[in-house]
């Protein structure tokens, strides 16, 4: 799967191939959001056209937007963690689908309460607190886009934050944990950089090398191109 490089209200499709021993009826579609340019997706079974929106961050008219033009039924809403960026536009989206919203885990409970202060700082002043219908915490089961997805807890960009893994499909939605070239920033408000990478060296890179991800910023990568080539994992 590859993920080109992506502007603000540009869709990119990115499809699961059988080379890869992946589900060929699964596909994500890239929507960057926020000034931040975080990666929110829509994830979904490419027969029945039912998915997912993970990481709502804000500019919901462009994801509106970009449900419309895939023609997708969205059954939920999935955050990978508190984040301004990722979830400022959940609740927004929440009332306007009237579809529920899973994850991350309670431990960022503080950030999804904060949501407003958040946005005031970086000018996002349609943000809105979040209360999720259902917290994650690891081994949690989740269906997106007709997959069964794992979560696996991986604190350290936050507290709170989960990854999203099917096996099936050998795919990975990262949120900020891990990304091509670099990881997370820890120099934030619940961030630890010696958890950070206790949390990708035990819980993400034995995943497999072959497991491609989504992060929250920028293009796609392969966890066996980061665990030979990333810096931050040479430490």
């Amino acid at each position: 799967m590859a993920l080109a490089p992506s502007r603000a209200g540009q869709l990119c499709v990115a499809a699961m191939t059988d080379a890869q021993n992946t589900a060929p009826d699964f596909r994500v579609v890239v929507i960057p959001v926020t000034p931040f340019q975080q990666n929110c997706s829509l994830v979904f079974h490419t027969k029945t056209k039912v998915g997912a929106v993970v990481d709502p961050g804000g500019d919901v008219a462009l994801i509106r937007d970009a449900i419309r033009k895939t023609g997708l039924a969205i059954n939920v809403i999935i955050l990978t963690h508190g984040h301004i960026d990722h979830a400022g536009g959940a609740t927004e989206l929440k009332e306007v689908l009237g579809v529920p919203v899973i994850g991350p885990h309670k431990a960022d409970k503080f950030l999804l309460e904060s949501l407003p202060q958040s946005g005031a700082r970086f000018g996002i002043l349609t943000a809105r607190a979040v209360e999720p219908d259902q917290w994650t915490t690891e081994g949690d089961e989740i269906e997106i886009g007709g997959h069964d997805f794992k979560v696996i807890e991986a604190p350290g960009h936050s507290p709170g934050s989960v990854v999203y893994f099917c096996e099936k499909a050998r795919f990975a939605l990262m949120g900020d944990v891990l990304f091509r070239g670099s990881i997370g920033r820890t120099d934030i408000p619940g961030g630890n950089h010696v958890q950070l990478l206790s949390s990708i060296r035990e819980k993400v890179l034995p995943l497999g090398d072959d497991v491609i991800f989504l992060p929250g910023h920028g293009e796609a990568s392969r966890i066996g191109d980061e665990r030979l080539g990333n810096p931050f994992l040479q430490e």
